[in-house]
């Protein structure tokens, strides 16, 4: 009997090119996740993370080529359908962007307020459910400002849960943090795909973090998609790129995956 096919990627980019005038911001990207995979996107400023970034959450659409989630061309969508298409993807924004005027709680209900029709006490209830799986309990009626880096990561995250997307996007979830702390932002992104059985896609600079985390990690640069492959391929490629940006990293790449279980 012959093995079954494999199944399909869960996300997949396929050519994409993003122009602006006479400048390509993204040049003939492919790249694909399959369901529950990890796969870091890395790369220095200026490299199109951002670009890819918003084309991913369907908040631009790419010139040429395609996105699909589940099959489905995110770029075909009409704006009703892809705003109800976009509920499948859950975003944790740089710095965590929550609103510092709201608590917890309500920062973390906010997206259930705007898209489902539920009682208070529902929202209560499930907001603190989210929080409490994510190592947060009591915290509802605390201010962002009186939480730490870490914690607020894990805020942004429970707010980005709350609607039960199928993938995660972190944009550039270690930025800013202490070695300790980004450390554990890590061990919270590897929980999450393992608790909540998220695909997840997370945009970043942090070499460290991606061969930590990582299933599959894709370098861009100048747009393109230069290396792929898991940690332990991409610390021994040859590619003159990926040599330089380990090494300018500074970090001592082939003992953290070789210490990778």
């Amino acid at each position: 009997m012959e093995p079954p096919p494999p199944a399909p990627a869960h996300l997949r980019v396929e050519r994409v090119e993003r122009r602006f005038g006479d400048v390509y911001a993204l040049r003939d990207v492919n790249l694909s996740v399959e369901r529950g995979q990890i796969a870091v996107i890395i790369g220095g400023s200026g490299a199109g993370k951002t670009t890819l970034l918003k084309i991913l959450i369907g908040l631009d659409r790419p010139t040429r080529g395609a996105v699909y989630l589940d099959g489905v061309d995110l770029a075909s969508l009409k704006d009703r359908e892809l705003n109800e298409f976009r509920k499948k993807l859950g975003m944790v924004f740089q710095y965590s962007a929550l609103l510092d005027s709201m608590n917890v709680l309500d920062n973390v209900a906010f997206p259930l307020r705007e898209h489902r029709k539920l009682k208070e006490s529902e929202v209560r209830a499930r907001v603190s459910e989210k929080l409490r799986a994510l190592g947060l309990p009591a915290v509802e009626n605390r201010y962002p400002s009186e939480l730490s880096g870490g914690m607020r990561k894990r805020v942004a995250l429970a707010r980005a849960l709350m609607l039960e997307p199928e993938v995660i996007l972190y944009d550039e979830p270690t930025s800013g943090l202490d070695p300790i702390t980004s450390r554990r932002v890590d061990d919270m992104i590897l929980e999450t795909r393992d608790k909540f059985g998220v695909t997840s896609v997370v945009i970043s600079h942090d070499m460290a973090s991606a061969l930590h985390i990582a299933d599959c990690v894709h370098l861009l640069a100048e747009g393109r998609i230069v290396a792929s492959g898991g940690p332990r391929e991409i610390v021994h490629s040859p590619h003159p790129l990926v040599r330089q940006f380990l090494d300018s990293s500074g970090i001592a790449a082939s003992r953290l995956v070789r210490d990778r279980p």
